[in-house]
């Protein structure tokens, strides 16, 4: 219904920030580092937006980046998750975390988010495991990726580990195989992966 909000951050609190858009301010629950450190009062902002309706209430979340909004709207499809529990999952993890987190079965790391226990993690992995693939998380991370900042060849190496891991071979076998790539291919996080395949298989 509403997609995304373009105008003036007029105010900020710990979780949620409000953008004057043509004279109406739109409150918006979003992350907290979002609300305290990525905006600034007086800066313009497009968040992209999830509008959850109640029988008694409206409220906006929203993210700067569309790819939260994205495991924002997966997270809170799992059953027991609600929009503050969603909000928290990303207030502790990257979209990009929460899908490798998924693929892995690691439920720890969903586990860390605050409001999130052991039986919470592992609900979401159940429940959006078949929703992710791993080809498509790993081209989301180099997408996300290219527009940050690229990584150091070790943490490409780290990722490309845990992406194996998560197609089911061990640590040490996925950790042998990237250590047997060319020397060329390190700097590329798709070579990578795909050489280490062929090398793994």
């Amino acid at each position: 219904m509403i997609s995304y909000v373009k105008g003036l951050v007029a105010d900020a609190t710990d979780n949620a920030v409000v953008i004057d858009c043509n004279g109406m301010g739109y409150h918006i629950f979003t992350t907290p580092s979002t609300a305290t450190d990525e905006v600034r009062i007086g800066e313009e902002v497009k968040m992209h937006t999830y509008l959850q309706v109640k029988e008694d209430d409206m409220q906006l979340y929203g993210f700067l980046d569309k790819d939260d909004l994205r495991i924002f709207k997966l997270l809170i499809g799992v059953n027991g998750i609600g929009p503050k529990a969603g909000l928290g999952i990303l207030s502790g993890l990257s979209a990009d975390e929460v899908r490798f987190a998924v693929l892995s079965d690691d439920a720890v790391t969903i586990a860390k988010a605050p409001g999130v226990g052991k039986k919470t993690a592992q609900k979401v992995i159940l429940e959006l495991k078949d929703k992710l693939d791993l080809q498509d998380a790993f081209e989301q991370k180099l997408e996300n990726r290219a527009a940050k900042a690229g990584n150091s060849s070790n943490g490409i190496q780290s990722e490309v580990v845990l992406a194996l891991t998560a197609l089911g071979y061990s640590g040490a076998e996925a950790l042998k195989a990237v250590k047997q790539v060319e020397a060329e291919s390190q700097d590329d996080e798709s070579k990578l992966l795909k050489e280490a395949l062929k090398i793994i298989r």
